[in-house]
Protein backbone atom coordinates (compact mmCIF):
# COMPACT_ATOMS: atom_id res chain seq x y z
CA UNK A 1 0.00 0.00 0.00
CA UNK A 2 1.52 3.24 -0.89
CA UNK A 3 1.67 6.41 0.68
CA UNK A 4 -1.65 8.30 -1.19
CA UNK A 5 -3.79 4.95 -0.95
CA UNK A 6 -2.85 4.69 3.13
CA UNK A 7 -4.15 8.69 3.27
CA UNK A 8 -7.32 7.76 1.63
CA UNK A 9 -8.16 4.56 3.83
CA UNK A 10 -7.67 7.14 6.99
CA UNK A 11 -9.34 9.96 5.13
CA UNK A 12 -12.06 8.05 4.08
CA UNK A 13 -14.08 8.39 7.65
CA UNK A 14 -13.29 11.88 8.10
CA UNK A 15 -15.04 14.75 5.56
CA UNK A 16 -12.33 17.55 6.32
CA UNK A 17 -9.40 15.26 6.25
CA UNK A 18 -10.95 13.77 2.48
CA UNK A 19 -10.60 17.28 1.27
CA UNK A 20 -7.75 18.02 2.39
CA UNK A 21 -5.97 15.46 0.94
CA UNK A 22 -8.08 14.89 -2.22
CA UNK A 23 -7.78 18.87 -3.29
CA UNK A 24 -4.06 19.12 -3.89
CA UNK A 25 -3.92 15.68 -6.12
CA UNK A 26 -6.79 17.43 -7.88
CA UNK A 27 -4.52 20.74 -8.25
CA UNK A 28 -1.74 18.97 -9.14
CA UNK A 29 -3.46 16.68 -12.10
CA UNK A 30 -5.27 19.85 -13.61
CA UNK A 31 -1.45 21.63 -13.82
CA UNK A 32 -0.33 19.09 -15.53
CA UNK A 33 -2.82 19.25 -18.27
CA UNK A 34 -2.53 22.82 -18.84
CA UNK A 35 1.12 22.53 -19.17
CA UNK A 36 0.71 19.53 -21.55
CA UNK A 37 -1.90 21.52 -23.37
CA UNK A 38 1.27 24.72 -23.53
CA UNK A 39 3.50 22.56 -24.50
CA UNK A 40 1.74 20.98 -27.83
CA UNK A 41 0.50 24.60 -28.44
CA UNK A 42 4.61 25.97 -28.38
CA UNK A 43 5.79 22.73 -29.97
CA UNK A 44 8.71 22.28 -27.71
CA UNK A 45 9.04 20.91 -24.19
CA UNK A 46 9.80 23.20 -21.09
CA UNK A 47 14.02 23.91 -20.93
CA UNK A 48 14.55 22.82 -24.58
CA UNK A 49 17.34 24.52 -25.74
CA UNK A 50 15.40 25.43 -29.32
CA UNK A 51 12.67 26.50 -27.61
CA UNK A 52 12.83 30.26 -28.31
CA UNK A 53 13.75 29.72 -31.51
CA UNK A 54 9.89 28.80 -32.37
CA UNK A 55 8.83 32.86 -32.11
CA UNK A 56 7.37 32.32 -28.44
CA UNK A 57 7.33 30.88 -25.59
CA UNK A 58 6.44 30.50 -21.77
CA UNK A 59 5.53 33.61 -20.05
CA UNK A 60 5.10 32.42 -16.40
CA UNK A 61 1.29 31.77 -15.26
CA UNK A 62 -1.81 33.27 -13.71
CA UNK A 63 -3.90 31.52 -11.46
CA UNK A 64 -7.38 30.19 -10.94
CA UNK A 65 -9.68 28.22 -8.19
CA UNK A 66 -8.04 26.08 -6.14
CA UNK A 67 -4.89 27.77 -6.93
CA UNK A 68 -5.01 26.57 -10.64
CA UNK A 69 -2.10 27.72 -12.40
CA UNK A 70 -3.10 28.69 -16.07
CA UNK A 71 0.14 28.80 -17.84
CA UNK A 72 1.05 31.46 -20.70
CA UNK A 73 2.84 32.18 -23.44
CA UNK A 74 4.64 34.99 -24.23
CA UNK A 75 2.88 36.35 -27.49
CA UNK A 76 -0.79 35.98 -25.74
CA UNK A 77 -2.39 33.58 -28.13
CA UNK A 78 -2.65 30.14 -26.50
CA UNK A 79 -6.25 29.04 -25.09
CA UNK A 80 -6.03 26.44 -23.31
CA UNK A 81 -9.56 24.00 -23.44
CA UNK A 82 -9.12 22.24 -19.99
CA UNK A 83 -11.10 24.58 -17.99
CA UNK A 84 -14.46 26.71 -19.20
CA UNK A 85 -13.07 30.26 -19.74
CA UNK A 86 -13.21 32.53 -16.58
CA UNK A 87 -16.43 35.17 -17.10
CA UNK A 88 -15.98 38.44 -15.31
CA UNK A 89 -18.52 38.00 -12.30
CA UNK A 90 -19.34 41.80 -11.62
CA UNK A 91 -22.52 42.37 -12.56
CA UNK A 92 -23.63 39.23 -11.36
CA UNK A 93 -22.23 40.18 -7.82
CA UNK A 94 -23.79 43.69 -8.18
CA UNK A 95 -27.07 41.87 -8.57
CA UNK A 96 -26.19 39.45 -5.51
CA UNK A 97 -25.51 42.57 -3.63
CA UNK A 98 -28.56 44.12 -3.88
CA UNK A 99 -31.04 40.84 -3.80
CA UNK A 100 -29.12 40.06 -0.47
CA UNK A 101 -29.44 43.61 1.05
CA UNK A 102 -33.61 43.20 0.18
CA UNK A 103 -33.41 39.76 2.34
CA UNK A 104 -31.96 41.95 5.02
CA UNK A 105 -28.20 40.89 5.28
CA UNK A 106 -26.42 43.90 6.51
CA UNK A 107 -23.66 45.17 4.25
CA UNK A 108 -20.59 43.26 6.60
CA UNK A 109 -22.35 40.03 6.20
CA UNK A 110 -22.85 40.89 2.41
CA UNK A 111 -18.77 41.24 1.79
CA UNK A 112 -18.01 38.11 3.92
CA UNK A 113 -20.60 36.15 1.91
CA UNK A 114 -19.50 37.15 -1.56
CA UNK A 115 -16.07 36.40 -0.59
CA UNK A 116 -16.74 33.09 0.52
CA UNK A 117 -19.05 32.00 -2.68
CA UNK A 118 -17.48 34.37 -5.12
CA UNK A 119 -13.56 34.19 -4.08
CA UNK A 120 -14.31 38.37 -4.64
CA UNK A 121 -13.34 40.38 -1.77
CA UNK A 122 -15.84 43.28 -1.30
CA UNK A 123 -15.21 45.81 1.02
CA UNK A 124 -18.30 46.81 3.73
CA UNK A 125 -17.69 50.23 1.42
CA UNK A 126 -17.60 48.48 -1.80
CA UNK A 127 -21.09 46.67 -0.72
CA UNK A 128 -22.62 50.08 0.15
CA UNK A 129 -21.87 52.02 -2.61
CA UNK A 130 -23.29 49.44 -5.14
CA UNK A 131 -26.75 49.27 -2.60
CA UNK A 132 -26.44 53.15 -3.21
CA UNK A 133 -26.89 52.80 -7.10
CA UNK A 134 -30.37 52.04 -6.51
CA UNK A 135 -30.88 55.63 -5.12
CA UNK A 136 -31.86 57.34 -8.71
CA UNK A 137 -34.41 54.10 -9.71
CA UNK A 138 -36.15 54.54 -6.43
CA UNK A 139 -35.97 58.45 -6.58
CA UNK A 140 -37.74 57.22 -10.57
CA UNK A 141 -40.22 55.14 -8.35
CA UNK A 142 -41.58 57.89 -6.59
CA UNK A 143 -41.62 60.15 -9.29
CA UNK A 144 -43.26 57.61 -12.36
CA UNK A 145 -46.43 58.27 -13.74
CA UNK A 146 -49.46 56.23 -12.04
CA UNK A 147 -52.30 54.24 -13.62
CA UNK A 148 -55.68 56.33 -13.63
CA UNK A 149 -57.56 54.20 -11.72
CA UNK A 150 -57.44 51.46 -8.79
CA UNK A 151 -60.73 49.95 -7.71
CA UNK A 152 -59.42 49.89 -3.74
CA UNK A 153 -56.13 51.31 -2.04
CA UNK A 154 -55.14 50.07 1.23
CA UNK A 155 -53.27 52.63 3.55
CA UNK A 156 -51.38 51.55 6.82
CA UNK A 157 -48.52 52.53 8.26
CA UNK A 158 -45.47 50.27 9.98
CA UNK A 159 -42.99 51.27 12.33
CA UNK A 160 -38.72 50.50 11.33
CA UNK A 161 -35.90 51.37 13.24
CA UNK A 162 -34.03 54.43 12.53
CA UNK A 163 -31.47 56.42 13.75
CA UNK A 164 -31.24 60.21 13.47
CA UNK A 165 -30.07 61.96 16.68
CA UNK A 166 -31.24 58.86 18.71
CA UNK A 167 -32.63 55.62 18.05
CA UNK A 168 -36.56 55.80 17.57
CA UNK A 169 -38.82 53.73 15.59
CA UNK A 170 -40.27 55.90 12.58
CA UNK A 171 -43.46 55.60 10.69
CA UNK A 172 -43.31 53.97 7.17
CA UNK A 173 -46.19 55.20 5.26
CA UNK A 174 -47.44 52.35 2.72
CA UNK A 175 -50.14 52.70 -0.05
CA UNK A 176 -51.02 49.28 -1.87
CA UNK A 177 -53.49 49.43 -4.72
CA UNK A 178 -55.70 47.11 -6.61
CA UNK A 179 -56.67 47.80 -10.21
CA UNK A 180 -59.76 46.43 -11.40
CA UNK A 181 -58.20 44.12 -13.69
CA UNK A 182 -56.77 42.28 -10.35
CA UNK A 183 -53.14 43.01 -10.46
CA UNK A 184 -51.61 44.88 -7.75
CA UNK A 185 -49.23 47.42 -7.02
CA UNK A 186 -47.50 48.67 -4.24
CA UNK A 187 -48.59 52.66 -5.49
CA UNK A 188 -45.63 54.25 -3.29
CA UNK A 189 -44.67 54.58 0.54
CA UNK A 190 -42.97 57.68 2.46
CA UNK A 191 -41.22 58.08 5.70
CA UNK A 192 -42.21 60.37 8.74
CA UNK A 193 -41.42 60.40 12.50
CA UNK A 194 -44.70 59.24 13.11
CA UNK A 195 -48.12 58.52 11.43
CA UNK A 196 -50.44 61.80 11.74
CA UNK A 197 -52.85 62.48 9.30
CA UNK A 198 -50.91 65.52 7.33
CA UNK A 199 -48.60 63.02 5.97
CA UNK A 200 -51.17 61.25 4.71
CA UNK A 201 -53.07 63.68 3.29
CA UNK A 202 -49.72 64.97 1.42
CA UNK A 203 -49.10 61.46 0.26
CA UNK A 204 -52.89 61.22 -1.38
CA UNK A 205 -52.58 64.55 -3.01
CA UNK A 206 -48.90 63.66 -4.65
CA UNK A 207 -50.49 60.23 -6.18
CA UNK A 208 -53.24 62.50 -7.33
CA UNK A 209 -51.29 64.79 -9.01
CA UNK A 210 -49.22 61.66 -10.47
CA UNK A 211 -51.93 60.07 -12.12
CA UNK A 212 -54.29 58.87 -10.09
CA UNK A 213 -57.35 60.02 -10.70
CA UNK A 214 -60.09 57.63 -9.64
CA UNK A 215 -60.36 54.95 -6.58
CA UNK A 216 -63.31 53.53 -5.62
CA UNK A 217 -62.52 51.92 -2.39
CA UNK A 218 -60.21 52.60 0.52
CA UNK A 219 -59.26 50.59 3.05
CA UNK A 220 -57.50 52.02 6.31
CA UNK A 221 -57.39 51.90 10.18
CA UNK A 222 -59.09 54.55 12.53
CA UNK A 223 -56.70 56.84 12.19
CA UNK A 224 -58.27 60.36 13.28
CA UNK A 225 -59.21 62.53 10.39
CA UNK A 226 -58.43 59.67 7.58
CA UNK A 227 -61.79 60.14 5.91
CA UNK A 228 -62.06 63.62 5.59
CA UNK A 229 -58.43 63.65 4.05
CA UNK A 230 -59.93 61.13 1.59
CA UNK A 231 -63.09 62.99 0.72
CA UNK A 232 -60.85 65.66 0.04
CA UNK A 233 -58.65 64.45 -2.55
CA UNK A 234 -60.71 61.43 -3.54
CA UNK A 235 -64.41 62.83 -3.30
CA UNK A 236 -66.41 60.16 -5.03
CA UNK A 237 -64.68 57.02 -3.35
CA UNK A 238 -65.94 55.03 -0.62
CA UNK A 239 -63.83 54.34 2.62
CA UNK A 240 -64.13 50.91 4.35
CA UNK A 241 -62.39 50.74 7.59
CA UNK A 242 -60.25 47.73 8.61
CA UNK A 243 -62.52 45.17 10.52
CA UNK A 244 -59.82 43.44 11.71
CA UNK A 245 -58.58 46.83 13.34
CA UNK A 246 -61.75 47.75 14.78
CA UNK A 247 -61.86 44.14 16.92
CA UNK A 248 -58.24 44.72 18.09
CA UNK A 249 -59.47 48.21 19.39
CA UNK A 250 -62.69 46.34 20.86
CA UNK A 251 -59.94 43.41 22.68
CA UNK A 252 -57.90 46.39 23.99
CA UNK A 253 -61.17 47.82 26.01
CA UNK A 254 -62.73 44.77 27.41
CA UNK A 255 -61.73 42.53 30.23
CA UNK A 256 -59.99 39.11 29.23
CA UNK A 257 -62.56 36.80 30.15
CA UNK A 258 -64.73 38.05 27.40
CA UNK A 259 -62.61 38.83 24.72
CA UNK A 260 -62.26 35.61 23.10
CA UNK A 261 -66.23 35.31 23.20
CA UNK A 262 -66.70 38.83 21.21
CA UNK A 263 -63.91 38.08 18.94
CA UNK A 264 -65.96 34.96 17.84
CA UNK A 265 -68.99 36.96 17.82
CA UNK A 266 -67.76 40.13 16.24
CA UNK A 267 -65.75 37.87 13.12
CA UNK A 268 -69.88 36.94 12.21
CA UNK A 269 -70.25 40.10 10.98
CA UNK A 270 -68.18 39.65 8.26
CA UNK A 271 -69.21 35.72 7.34
CA UNK A 272 -72.91 37.02 6.27
CA UNK A 273 -74.28 36.30 2.93
CA UNK A 274 -75.64 40.00 2.30
CA UNK A 275 -75.49 43.43 4.18
CA UNK A 276 -78.54 43.02 5.59
CA UNK A 277 -77.70 39.77 7.57
CA UNK A 278 -74.69 41.43 8.52
CA UNK A 279 -77.07 44.22 10.01
CA UNK A 280 -79.64 42.21 12.09
CA UNK A 281 -75.92 40.36 13.83
CA UNK A 282 -74.26 44.09 13.98
CA UNK A 283 -76.89 45.27 16.26
CA UNK A 284 -77.69 41.90 18.02
CA UNK A 285 -74.28 42.36 18.99
CA UNK A 286 -75.06 46.11 20.14
CA UNK A 287 -77.76 44.58 22.46
CA UNK A 288 -75.75 41.59 23.90
CA UNK A 289 -73.19 44.14 25.16
CA UNK A 290 -74.16 47.54 25.47
CA UNK A 291 -75.06 46.96 29.16
CA UNK A 292 -71.09 45.68 30.38
CA UNK A 293 -69.22 48.02 27.48
CA UNK A 294 -71.42 50.94 27.07
CA UNK A 295 -68.24 52.73 25.63
CA UNK A 296 -67.47 50.19 23.62
CA UNK A 297 -70.35 50.12 21.69
CA UNK A 298 -71.05 54.03 21.82
CA UNK A 299 -67.88 54.09 19.75
CA UNK A 300 -69.55 51.32 17.46
CA UNK A 301 -72.42 52.83 16.42
CA UNK A 302 -70.35 56.24 15.32
CA UNK A 303 -68.33 54.09 12.78
CA UNK A 304 -71.60 51.99 11.47
CA UNK A 305 -71.03 53.43 8.37
CA UNK A 306 -67.76 52.39 7.83
CA UNK A 307 -68.00 48.81 8.87
CA UNK A 308 -69.91 47.24 6.16
CA UNK A 309 -69.07 49.02 3.24
CA UNK A 310 -67.44 45.81 1.39
CA UNK A 311 -71.19 44.20 1.40
CA UNK A 312 -71.62 46.51 -1.61
CA UNK A 313 -69.46 44.94 -3.70
CA UNK A 314 -69.72 41.63 -5.64
CA UNK A 315 -68.87 38.29 -2.93
CA UNK A 316 -66.27 37.13 -4.96
CA UNK A 317 -64.01 39.62 -3.32
CA UNK A 318 -65.63 40.59 -0.21
CA UNK A 319 -62.84 38.31 2.00
CA UNK A 320 -60.03 41.40 0.66
CA UNK A 321 -61.66 44.30 1.23
CA UNK A 322 -63.13 44.15 5.01
CA UNK A 323 -59.10 44.47 6.18
CA UNK A 324 -55.99 45.64 5.22
CA UNK A 325 -54.74 41.90 6.24
CA UNK A 326 -53.22 42.44 2.65
CA UNK A 327 -50.86 45.39 2.84
CA UNK A 328 -50.27 44.28 6.59
CA UNK A 329 -48.94 40.90 5.21
CA UNK A 330 -46.46 43.20 2.86
CA UNK A 331 -45.44 45.42 6.27
CA UNK A 332 -44.83 42.01 8.59
CA UNK A 333 -42.15 40.62 5.38
CA UNK A 334 -40.70 44.37 5.41
CA UNK A 335 -40.49 43.72 9.09
CA UNK A 336 -38.81 39.93 8.62
CA UNK A 337 -36.27 41.43 6.36
CA UNK A 338 -35.63 44.71 8.34
CA UNK A 339 -34.98 42.60 11.68
CA UNK A 340 -31.33 41.30 11.28
CA UNK A 341 -30.28 45.21 10.43
CA UNK A 342 -31.07 46.40 13.99
CA UNK A 343 -31.73 49.62 13.05
CA UNK A 344 -30.95 51.95 9.54
CA UNK A 345 -28.16 54.26 10.21
CA UNK A 346 -29.76 56.96 7.49
CA UNK A 347 -33.16 57.73 6.58
CA UNK A 348 -31.40 57.35 2.74
CA UNK A 349 -30.62 53.49 3.67
CA UNK A 350 -34.31 53.05 5.35
CA UNK A 351 -35.67 54.18 1.83
CA UNK A 352 -33.34 52.08 -0.56
CA UNK A 353 -34.12 49.21 1.39
CA UNK A 354 -38.55 49.90 1.67
CA UNK A 355 -37.85 51.10 -1.63
CA UNK A 356 -35.86 47.52 -3.18
CA UNK A 357 -38.95 45.52 -1.51
CA UNK A 358 -41.83 47.83 -3.39
CA UNK A 359 -40.29 47.51 -6.56
CA UNK A 360 -39.80 43.42 -6.41
CA UNK A 361 -43.29 43.49 -5.13
CA UNK A 362 -44.10 45.15 -8.05
CA UNK A 363 -42.47 43.43 -10.37
CA UNK A 364 -43.19 39.51 -8.48
CA UNK A 365 -46.73 40.42 -8.78
CA UNK A 366 -46.86 42.80 -12.14
CA UNK A 367 -49.04 39.56 -14.27
CA UNK A 368 -50.61 37.93 -11.19
CA UNK A 369 -54.56 38.75 -10.82
CA UNK A 370 -55.82 38.97 -6.82
CA UNK A 371 -57.86 35.99 -5.74
CA UNK A 372 -61.56 36.65 -6.22
CA UNK A 373 -60.75 39.69 -9.03
CA UNK A 374 -60.67 37.56 -12.12
CA UNK A 375 -63.99 36.42 -12.12
CA UNK A 376 -65.51 40.11 -11.72
CA UNK A 377 -63.40 42.25 -13.84
CA UNK A 378 -66.06 43.43 -15.93
CA UNK A 379 -68.19 44.35 -13.27
CA UNK A 380 -65.20 46.43 -11.49
CA UNK A 381 -64.43 48.32 -14.65
CA UNK A 382 -68.19 49.39 -14.51
CA UNK A 383 -67.73 51.33 -10.95
CA UNK A 384 -65.56 53.60 -13.15
CA UNK A 385 -68.15 54.31 -16.44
Amino acid sequence: MNDFTKNIAQALFNQDKINDLLRPEIERAVNDLLEAELTAFLGYDPYARNGWNSGNSRNGAYYRKIEIQVPRDRNDKFHQHTLPDYKQHSDVLEDMVIKLYSKGVTIREIADLIEKMYGSHYSAGQVSNISKQMVSKIEAYHKRSLSNKFFCVYLDATYLPLRRQTFEREAVYIAIGIKPNGRKEVIDYCIAPNENIEVWTEMLQNMKSRGLKQVELFLSDGVVGMKQALVEAYPKAHFQRCLVHVMRNICAKVRVDDRETIMNEFKQIHQQPNKEAAIKVLHAFYDKWNRAYNHVIRNLKEIEPDLLVFYSYPKQIRASIYSTNMIESFNNVIKRKAKPKAEFPTEQSLNTFIGIQAMSYNERYFNRIHKGFGQVQDTLESYFD
